[in-house]
Protein backbone atom coordinates (compact mmCIF):
# COMPACT_ATOMS: atom_id res chain seq x y z
CA UNK A 1 0.00 0.00 0.00
CA UNK A 2 1.46 3.21 -1.00
CA UNK A 3 0.86 6.24 1.73
CA UNK A 4 0.90 9.33 2.67
CA UNK A 5 -0.12 12.36 5.23
CA UNK A 6 -1.79 15.04 3.59
CA UNK A 7 -4.06 18.04 4.18
CA UNK A 8 -6.79 18.69 1.86
CA UNK A 9 -7.70 21.63 0.33
CA UNK A 10 -10.36 20.56 -2.21
CA UNK A 11 -12.47 23.51 -1.17
CA UNK A 12 -10.47 25.90 -3.41
CA UNK A 13 -10.42 23.05 -6.05
CA UNK A 14 -12.17 25.80 -9.06
CA UNK A 15 -9.44 29.04 -7.80
CA UNK A 16 -6.48 25.82 -8.27
CA UNK A 17 -7.91 25.11 -11.83
CA UNK A 18 -7.58 28.78 -12.38
CA UNK A 19 -4.14 29.45 -11.46
CA UNK A 20 -3.44 26.31 -13.82
CA UNK A 21 -5.10 27.51 -16.83
CA UNK A 22 -1.74 29.21 -18.43
CA UNK A 23 0.05 25.73 -17.64
CA UNK A 24 -2.89 23.50 -19.51
CA UNK A 25 -1.75 22.26 -22.98
CA UNK A 26 2.05 23.12 -22.83
CA UNK A 27 4.29 20.70 -23.88
CA UNK A 28 6.32 18.10 -21.87
CA UNK A 29 3.81 19.40 -18.44
CA UNK A 30 1.23 17.03 -16.60
CA UNK A 31 -1.48 19.66 -14.67
CA UNK A 32 -2.79 17.79 -11.68
CA UNK A 33 -6.56 17.08 -10.95
CA UNK A 34 -7.59 20.31 -9.25
CA UNK A 35 -10.26 17.92 -7.60
CA UNK A 36 -7.51 16.10 -5.78
CA UNK A 37 -5.59 18.87 -4.58
CA UNK A 38 -3.73 18.77 -1.54
CA UNK A 39 -0.29 19.37 0.79
CA UNK A 40 2.05 16.24 1.35
CA UNK A 41 3.03 16.64 5.15
CA UNK A 42 4.77 13.70 5.15
CA UNK A 43 5.14 10.86 1.98
CA UNK A 44 5.34 7.24 3.49
CA UNK A 45 5.43 5.08 0.25
CA UNK A 46 4.82 1.44 0.07
CA UNK A 47 4.22 -0.12 3.60
CA UNK A 48 2.09 -2.91 5.16
CA UNK A 49 -0.68 -1.50 6.94
CA UNK A 50 -2.22 -3.87 8.92
CA UNK A 51 -1.96 -2.00 12.64
CA UNK A 52 -2.58 0.42 14.49
CA UNK A 53 0.80 2.01 15.31
CA UNK A 54 1.24 4.28 12.26
CA UNK A 55 -2.39 5.33 13.62
CA UNK A 56 -0.84 6.08 17.07
CA UNK A 57 2.04 8.37 15.51
CA UNK A 58 -0.12 10.03 13.70
CA UNK A 59 -2.66 11.15 16.18
CA UNK A 60 0.18 11.46 18.69
CA UNK A 61 1.96 13.88 16.36
CA UNK A 62 -1.51 15.99 15.86
CA UNK A 63 -1.68 16.47 19.60
CA UNK A 64 1.99 17.21 19.96
CA UNK A 65 1.65 19.74 17.38
CA UNK A 66 -1.02 21.69 19.39
CA UNK A 67 -2.11 23.54 16.57
CA UNK A 68 -5.86 23.11 16.22
CA UNK A 69 -7.70 24.04 13.13
CA UNK A 70 -6.45 27.01 11.32
CA UNK A 71 -6.91 29.36 7.79
CA UNK A 72 -4.49 28.71 4.97
CA UNK A 73 -4.04 30.78 2.24
CA UNK A 74 -2.53 29.03 -1.15
CA UNK A 75 -0.68 31.99 -2.73
CA UNK A 76 2.60 32.56 -5.03
CA UNK A 77 4.00 30.19 -7.31
CA UNK A 78 6.99 28.06 -7.62
CA UNK A 79 9.05 25.43 -8.96
CA UNK A 80 10.83 22.30 -7.57
CA UNK A 81 14.14 22.13 -7.69
CA UNK A 82 14.37 25.00 -8.81
CA UNK A 83 12.96 27.18 -12.18
CA UNK A 84 15.97 26.24 -13.80
CA UNK A 85 15.81 22.62 -13.54
CA UNK A 86 11.65 22.02 -13.26
CA UNK A 87 10.24 19.09 -12.04
CA UNK A 88 7.33 20.24 -10.44
CA UNK A 89 5.60 23.66 -10.37
CA UNK A 90 3.51 24.27 -7.14
CA UNK A 91 1.06 26.52 -5.58
CA UNK A 92 2.67 27.69 -2.25
CA UNK A 93 0.93 28.86 1.00
CA UNK A 94 0.66 32.52 3.10
CA UNK A 95 -0.78 32.45 6.10
CA UNK A 96 -1.15 28.92 7.69
CA UNK A 97 2.81 27.77 6.99
CA UNK A 98 3.84 27.99 10.43
CA UNK A 99 0.74 25.09 11.41
CA UNK A 100 1.43 22.93 8.34
CA UNK A 101 5.26 23.28 9.18
CA UNK A 102 4.44 22.16 12.88
CA UNK A 103 2.07 19.54 11.52
CA UNK A 104 5.06 18.34 8.91
CA UNK A 105 8.19 18.69 12.34
CA UNK A 106 5.98 16.31 14.70
CA UNK A 107 4.55 13.73 12.01
CA UNK A 108 8.02 13.70 10.50
CA UNK A 109 9.49 12.85 14.19
CA UNK A 110 6.37 10.08 14.70
CA UNK A 111 6.64 8.55 11.90
CA UNK A 112 10.76 8.26 11.33
CA UNK A 113 10.74 6.82 15.39
CA UNK A 114 8.67 3.95 13.66
CA UNK A 115 11.33 3.24 11.21
CA UNK A 116 9.30 5.38 7.89
CA UNK A 117 12.69 6.88 5.87
CA UNK A 118 13.52 10.58 6.85
CA UNK A 119 13.00 13.29 4.58
CA UNK A 120 15.79 14.09 2.61
CA UNK A 121 14.86 17.95 1.53
CA UNK A 122 13.49 20.85 3.62
CA UNK A 123 9.85 20.67 3.88
CA UNK A 124 7.92 23.58 1.82
CA UNK A 125 4.15 23.37 2.19
CA UNK A 126 2.48 23.62 -1.33
CA UNK A 127 -0.19 22.15 -3.93
CA UNK A 128 1.38 20.64 -6.76
CA UNK A 129 -0.25 22.04 -10.00
CA UNK A 130 2.17 20.37 -12.91
CA UNK A 131 4.73 17.87 -13.12
CA UNK A 132 7.22 18.32 -16.07
CA UNK A 133 8.03 14.96 -18.83
CA UNK A 134 10.79 16.98 -20.46
CA UNK A 135 11.59 21.00 -21.43
CA UNK A 136 9.78 21.07 -24.62
CA UNK A 137 8.20 24.65 -22.66
CA UNK A 138 10.45 25.39 -20.26
CA UNK A 139 10.56 29.02 -21.58
CA UNK A 140 7.02 29.45 -20.64
CA UNK A 141 7.09 27.56 -17.90
CA UNK A 142 9.63 30.46 -16.46
CA UNK A 143 7.80 33.23 -17.59
CA UNK A 144 4.69 31.95 -15.72
CA UNK A 145 6.44 31.78 -12.27
CA UNK A 146 7.89 35.40 -13.10
CA UNK A 147 5.06 37.01 -14.02
CA UNK A 148 2.20 35.38 -11.75
CA UNK A 149 1.87 35.76 -8.13
CA UNK A 150 -1.58 34.14 -7.59
CA UNK A 151 -4.10 33.74 -4.88
CA UNK A 152 -6.07 31.04 -4.64
CA UNK A 153 -8.10 31.80 -1.61
CA UNK A 154 -8.13 30.80 2.15
CA UNK A 155 -9.47 27.24 2.96
CA UNK A 156 -10.12 26.45 6.90
CA UNK A 157 -7.59 23.33 7.86
CA UNK A 158 -9.43 21.16 10.22
CA UNK A 159 -7.79 17.73 9.93
CA UNK A 160 -4.98 15.64 8.85
CA UNK A 161 -5.32 12.26 6.65
CA UNK A 162 -3.85 8.85 6.14
CA UNK A 163 -4.42 8.36 2.11
CA UNK A 164 -3.78 6.28 0.21
CA UNK A 165 -2.35 6.65 -3.00
CA UNK A 166 -2.77 3.71 -6.62
CA UNK A 167 -1.25 4.89 -9.55
CA UNK A 168 -2.79 4.77 -12.83
CA UNK A 169 -2.26 4.88 -16.05
CA UNK A 170 -3.90 8.51 -16.27
CA UNK A 171 -3.55 9.76 -13.00
CA UNK A 172 -2.96 8.95 -9.24
CA UNK A 173 -6.34 7.92 -7.46
CA UNK A 174 -6.26 8.95 -3.89
CA UNK A 175 -8.06 7.45 -0.55
CA UNK A 176 -8.53 8.38 2.54
CA UNK A 177 -7.60 5.82 5.18
CA UNK A 178 -7.62 7.45 8.43
CA UNK A 179 -8.62 11.19 9.57
CA UNK A 180 -7.28 13.28 12.82
CA UNK A 181 -9.17 15.81 13.50
CA UNK A 182 -6.83 19.26 14.47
Amino acid sequence: MRLFVSVGVEPLSDRIETVQEPLTGLEGLRPTDPGQAHVTVKFLGECDHDNGALEGAIGRAVAEAGVGSFEATLEGVGAFPSPEYIRVVWLGFGDGTEQLSELHRRVEAETTALGYDEERHAFTPHVTLARMDNAASKADIQRFLRERDPTAGTVEIEEIRLTESELTPESPDYRTVERFEL
